[in-house]
């Protein structure tokens, strides 16, 4: 496996899309659900990506969770099988307003 054109940030990598790519195979070269991927960059599965156009990809020592009408603290914690304390030490602001990226570092 090999991955082109990528700048490393805390929680993402930076991936600049090449001709011929899509977000299946991209989300395949990372591991990541290819839906989640769309997420992350504002986008819908079904959306045109373009060369030159950046994407985000997760950083693979974390793990994400989009918020959803009537997530709970607790809930989002139980997603993540970590304690409410650890969820908000390891994000710097929670609101739980619909669509906010969380993220937990992976040990």
């Amino acid at each position: 496996m090999f991955f082109r054109e990528v700048k490393n940030d805390t929680y993402f990598d930076y991936y600049t899309i090449e001709k011929g790519d899509n977000l299946y195979k991209i989300g395949k070269d990372y591991n990541i659900n290819p839906n989640l991927l769309a997420s992350l960059n504002g986008l819908d599965s079904n959306d045109y990506i373009y060369p030159g156009q950046v994407l985000l990809v997760p950083n693979r020592n974390y793990s994400y969770y989009i918020t959803k009408s009537g997530d709970t603290l607790s809930s989002v914690a139980d997603t993540f099988n970590i304690s409410v304390d650890k969820m908000i030490h390891d994000n710097k602001v929670v609101y739980l307003l619909e669509g906010q990226m969380l993220v937990k570092k992976k040990n």
